[in-house]
């Protein structure tokens, strides 16, 4: 998904159609209600979550400003509606507390309240748009194989317990090379409960390998992947989910890619109070995992020496092994917006911004 531009959401608040219609999306049945302009309730009620039922209901009538939240269906009905000449307003649902927090939540009154917010101020819902749905589906491939990633990490992780439960350890050695080199270390009372979890990493990891193929792919359909490699530490895996779920370069600004991400500490201030609090976690949680990795690489023994690594390995001294992991966090956001500004400006990456002699 990505923020409306600033033209889309003058020309929500200023063509306003005369009705409003607040639409609380469901996996089987959704709720709407429908306000005039007056912002007066004129119908409500409940409808199938099928491409067929909402077509029944909506076609054919005036443009309507339809507002829904976010969430799994949000793509499609949005796109649906969008081709029935209405006007669909995606609220994010992390900004709407008085929706999401309320204490008398009901799909009722989630319609109602959304239709009063479209009606009277599309901004209040934080407006979003989603990314078309080719961007939609190479995105996707990146999150099928991180879901596959974790789920080898797990079976990895189940396979040394299992062995070390019986005294032995399986080989230190990559997970690409673990099924082949497992084997000769488990201990014969664990093959038989050992050779299923061997069978399936080892299928996982072909699995993954023909995926890295498709990704980077991607590439000659981004030209901008190509410029973000330029980055140490940053892989064609990462390039592509960092363009694919920005989007476009003007979905944020370069002080708030950090934030976009979810990688900023959240703030909770008011008067003389400003407690220190974690990151927000408020974006995509594939890249911000991306970027954390990428992270570690530049920290890392075999990292090339640059400004970043740098910054970070001096940043990471000051508080032990809690100030190492802040350090990795600070230095994945600071890559996010060093790579938003090289994607904005068209610019390779630069290790330093100066010669090394001088920055040394």
């Amino acid at each position: 998904m990505k923020k409306v531009s600033k033209q889309m959401q003058k020309m929500e608040a200023t063509d306003k159609p005369e009705m409003t219609v607040g639409l609380d999306l469901g996996d089987r049945y959704s709720h709407y209600c429908l306000l005039n302009a007056d912002a007066e309730v004129v119908e409500e009620g409940r409808i199938q979550s099928t491409e067929a039922a909402l077509r029944r209901h909506f076609e054919g009538e005036p443009c309507l400003r339809i507002a829904l939240e976010c969430g799994t269906h949000s793509p499609w009905v949005s796109r649906l509606l969008k081709a029935l000449g209405h006007q669909p307003i995606i609220a994010n649902t992390r900004k709407i507390r008085a929706i999401t927090a309320s204490q008398s939540k009901n799909d009722k009154n989630d319609a109602e309240q959304l239709a009063r917010f479209a009606a009277h101020d599309p901004r209040l819902l934080s407006p979003i748009e989603h990314r078309s749905p080719e961007r939609q589906s190479d995105l996707n491939l990146i999150h099928v194989r991180s879901t596959l990633v974790r789920v080898r990490t797990a079976l990895v992780n189940d396979l040394r317990g299992l062995v070390k439960s019986a005294g032995s350890r399986l080989p230190a050695c990559s997970t690409e090379s673990l099924p082949a080199r497992a084997m000769a270390a488990i201990p014969a009372p664990l093959v038989d409960a050992a050779t299923p979890l061997v069978e399936q990493i080892a299928q996982l990891s072909t699995r993954i390998a023909a995926m890295d193929k498709q990704i980077a792919k991607l590439a000659a359909k981004y030209p901008e992947i190509a410029l973000l490699r330029t980055v140490p530490g940053v892989g064609p895996i990462v390039a592509a989910a960092y363009v694919l779920t920005l989007d476009r370069p003007d979905a944020a600004s370069n002080r708030s890619a950090g934030a976009f991400i979810g990688l900023r500490p959240a703030q909770s201030q008011s008067g003389d109070a400003d407690p220190q609090k974690r990151i927000s976690k408020a974006g995509d949680k594939c890249l911000r995992s991306l970027l954390v990795q990428s992270a570690q690489y530049i920290l890392g023994r075999f990292g090339p020496d640059s400004e970043l690594r740098r910054w970070g390995l001096k940043l990471a001294a000051t508080g032990g092994k809690r100030g190492k992991k802040r350090a990795i966090v600070a230095v994945a956001r600071k890559l996010a917006v060093i790579l938003h500004a090289m994607w904005r400006n068209g610019e390779r990456f630069k290790a330093f911004s100066q010669p090394a002699e001088v920055a040394a």
